[in-house]
C-alpha cells in the first residue's frame, strides 16, 4: 500500500511506499519514494531524476526514503578518468572472445532461461526467486525511455550474460544484469560493467550509473573497483574516496 506525498514540481506525483524488509542490511526495513515516468517527456524527466539519485523499475522511478537510515548511496563511474587496474585488465582479456550485441529491450525465452539459472544460483531466496516469464518480460519491456539490452555470447553463440540498461543524456545506467553461473572464471558481472564503461567511452558519454552502493553490504562491494567513482550526497556528486 502506498500513501500519496505532496507533489514535487508540476504534474508530478510522488508516493511513499509501505515499509518492507531491507534486502541488503539484516534487521532493517526499507521505504521507497516512487513516481511514474511515462508519456512524451519521460526521458527528460528521468534524466533529471537520475541526477537526483533515482533508479528505474518498469515505468516507475524510485529512491530510498528510509526514516532512520541513509546507507544506500547513488554512485556513478567517471568515464573520462577511468583506468582499469591489473585485475580488471585480466578480466577484459579473459572475455576478449565474447561478442556483444546491443539491441532494443525485447525479452526472449533464451534470456529467461539464463535469468532463471542465475537467480537460482545467486538469489534463490530473493524477491525475484518466483518471477515467471510474463513478469520477466514486463521488467525488460515496460519502459517509456531509451531502454536497451546487451547480450554477451561466446564464440559458439551461447548466451552467457545479459545487461538491461537505460541510455541517459550523460551515459548508460545499469538496470539489471545476469549471467551464466557456470562460468565463474570469466567474472561476467564485472565484465558487464567494464563493457558499459567502454560503450560510454565510444559514445563520448561522461558517466555510467551503477545504482546504489552500501558500505556494509558485500553484494555492493564490487562497485568500488571502478574508480574514480562518484557518490551523491547532500551537496551533490563527489568522489567516493572522500567519504
Amino acid at each position: 500500500m502506498a500513501t500519496e506525498a505532496q507533489a514535487i514540481g508540476p504534474l508530478q506525483n510522488y508516493y511513499v511506499l509501505e515499509p518492507n524488509l531491507c534486502p541488503y542490511l539484516p534487521g532493517r526495513t526499507e521505504r521507497k519514494l516512487l513516481t511514474e515516468i511515462g508519456g512524451a517527456d519521460a526521458q527528460e524527466r528521468y534524466d533529471l531524476l537520475t541526477l537526483a539519485g533515482f533508479r528505474r523499475s518498469h515505468r516507475f522511478a524510485y529512491r530510498p526514503a528510509c526514516a532512520n537510515c541513509s546507507a544506500c548511496i547513488p554512485v556513478r563511474v567517471v568515464v573520462g578518468r577511468f583506468a582499469p587496474g591489473r585485475s580488471l585488465r585480466r578480466i577484459q582479456r579473459v572475455n576478449a572472445d565474447l561478442s556483444v550485441r546491443m539491441m532494443p529491450a525485447r525479452a526472449t525465452a533464451e534470456q529467461f532461461s539464463l535469468f532463471r539459472r542465475y537467480i537460482g544460483s545467486r538469489h534463490g531466496d530473493g524477491e525475484m526467486a518466483g518471477m515467471a516469464e510474463p513478469e520477466y518480460r514486463g521488467m525488460v519491456e515496460a519502459s517509456d525511455i531509451d531502454t536497451r539490452l546487451a547480450e554477451f555470447r561466446d564464440p559458439g553463440g551461447k548466451l552467457l550474460a545479459v545487461c538491461l540498461l537505460d541510455w541517459l543524456a550523460d551515459g548508460p545506467s545499469a538496470v539489471y544484469s545476469f549471467f551464466d553461473p557456470q562460468e565463474p572464471r570469466r567474472s561476467l558481472g564485472t565484465y558487464v560493467v567494464l563493457w558499459l564503461i567502454e560503450a560510454a567511452q565510444q559514445a563520448a558519454a561522461s558517466h555510467v550509473y551503477l545504482g546504489y552502493w552500501i558500505a556494509g553490504s558485500r553484494k555492493m562491494a564490487y562497485k568500488t573497483r571502478f574508480q574514480p567513482l562518484e557518490a551523491l550526497g547532500e551537496g551533490g556528486w563527489f568522489d567516493l574516496q572522500n567519504l
